[in-house]
C-alpha cells in the first residue's frame, strides 16, 4: 500500500452544470447528492482505502487552493498542486507524476477525476487495486472501463480484443477509443458486446507514464523532467508557474493513450456516473410520484413529470405542465432547458460570458 499513490483532478470548471457550478464555484467542490459530503471530499475518502491519505495528492487550479484546503483540512500544501493555467489533462498528469516519482520511483499512481459517482466503494477498491497490482508487474498503460447499460452519447468508447496482460488475464487489450459517437453507433457498440464506456479513471507506474511521455509528448517530457530538482522543495510553485503556460495544451487520451501500443482496459461494474450533465445527476436522486427529481424544500409541482429541479430551499417554486425539464436557480441565476437538450448548456455559458460578462458564469 505505500507504493500506491492516488492523483486527483480537481481543477475543471465544469460548465454542463451550470449555474449552479461557476468558475469561482465549480461543481466538485458542491455536495450535489446531499450527502453531507462534497465530491471532492467524497473521491479523496474513496482513495483513502487504497493508499495511504498522504499520498493522495490533488491537482487543481491555483485559484482553487483556499477551496481545497478548507474542504480537505488534513493534507498539506505539499499535497496540493496548483496549474496556473488550464492545459487539458496530460499536463496536470505530467507534473503528479513526476512529482510522485521524485518521492517514490517505485510508485504505483491512480488518477481520477474528482467529481465521479461510486455507489459501490468496495467493488471500486478491488478494481483499482487489481489495476495497481498489475501495473506494478507489467509495463502497461491501464484504464478502467465500464460495462455500458445503455447507448449513451455523452461518453467515450473503449474496444478491446481478448489479448490479456501477463499479470492478470481479466485485463483485455485496448483496440480503440472513440469519443462520444452519435446515437447509431452507440447502439452498434451495445450489441458488439466488445465496447465499454471510458471512465477517465487511469493506472499505471511513474516509470511506465514517464515513458511515454518521453515517446509521445516529448516536449512535454523535457518539460517536467527539467523540474525534478524543484519539486517537493519552495522553488517548486515557481517553476510550475514559470513553465506550466506554455505547456502543451493536450488531453491524456489523445496525448498517450491513443497512440501507445501498451494500453489495457479492466472491465468493472461499481455503480459509476461521471456526473457530466444534469441528465446524469437525475438517475442519481430520489424520484416522486410523477419521476420528478427535485431538490429544493419549497418546490410545488402540478402536471409535471419526469423533471430535475434544483433550487434553494429558501425559493418558493410552483411548476405547472413542465415535462422533461431541467430548472435549476442560483444565486441570481434561473436556467430553463429542455433535459434532451442540456448538450447546449456549455454554449449558454459561453453566450452568457460574450454578451454578460464574467459576473454570471
Amino acid at each position: 500500500m505505500k507504493n500506491n499513490y492516488c492523483i486527483i483532478m480537481a481543477g475543471g470548471i465544469g460548465s454542463r452544470f451550470w449555474p449552479m457550478s461557476t468558475s469561482q464555484f465549480p461543481k466538485q467542490f458542491h455536495d450535489i447528492l446531499g450527502t453531507g459530503e462534497t465530491l471532492l471530499q467524497q473521491t479523496f475518502r474513496r482513495f483513502t482505502d487504497i493508499c495511504p491519505p498522504e499520498n493522495i495528492f490533488i491537482v487543481t487550479n491555483k485559484n482553487y487552493k483556499d477551496l481545497v484546503k478548507t474542504q480537505l483540512p488534513e493534507i498539506t500544501d505539499n499535497q496540493i498542486l496548483l496549474e496556473p493555467a488550464r492545459r487539458n489533462t496530460a499536463p496536470c498528469i505530467a507534473y503528479g507524476t513526476f512529482k510522485i516519482n521524485t518521492i517514490n520511483p517505485d510508485a504505483r499512481i491512480v488518477v481520477a477525476p474528482s467529481d465521479h459517482i461510486v455507489t459501490n466503494e468496495k467493488r471500486f477498491s478491488y478494481f483499482i487495486n487489481t489495476a495497481l497490482e498489475a501495473s506494478a508487474d507489467d509495463d502497461c498503460l491501464l484504464t478502467l472501463g465500464i460495462k455500458p447499460t445503455r447507448p449513451d452519447t455523452g461518453y467515450g468508447y473503449i474496444q478491446y480484443n481478448d489479448k490479456k496482460t501477463a499479470a492478470n488475464t481479466d485485463i483485455k487489450k485496448v483496440k480503440t477509443f472513440t469519443e462520444k459517437p452519435d446515437k447509431e453507433h452507440a447502439k452498434k457498440f451495445i450489441a458488439s458486446g466488445d465496447f465499454l464506456w471510458n471512465s477517465g479513471i487511469f493506472i499505471w507506474s511513474s516509470k511506465s507514464l514517464i515513458k511515454a511521455l518521453e515517446m509521445y509528448l516529448p516536449d512535454m517530457h523535457a518539460t517536467f523532467k527539467e523540474g525534478e530538482a524543484y519539486y517537493n522543495t519552495d522553488k517548486e510553485q515557481s517553476y510550475i508557474n514559470k513553465v506550466y503556460p506554455t505547456s502543451e495544451n493536450e488531453s491524456i487520451d489523445y496525448g498517450i493513450m491513443e497512440k501507445a501500443k501498451n494500453v489495457y482496459v479492466l472491465p468493472a461494474e461499481f455503480g459509476w456516473s461521471d456526473l457530466g450533465t444534469w441528465g446524469s445527476l437525475y438517475t442519481h436522486l430520489k424520484h416522486d410520484d410523477h419521476n420528478n427529481a427535485i431538490v429544493g424544500k419549497n418546490v410545488m409541482m402540478y402536471d409535471s413529470s419526469n423533471n430535475i429541479v434544483n433550487v434553494s430551499n429558501e425559493k418558493l417554486v410552483i411548476l405547472q405542465g413542465l415535462k422533461n425539464y431541467i430548472v435549476v436557480e442560483k444565486d441570481n441565476t434561473l436556467l430553463v432547458c429542455k433535459k434532451e437538450d442540456e448538450q447546449l448548456i456549455k454554449q449558454f455559458v459561453s453566450d452568457v460570458k460574450i454578451n454578460k460578462g464574467d459576473a454570471f458564469v
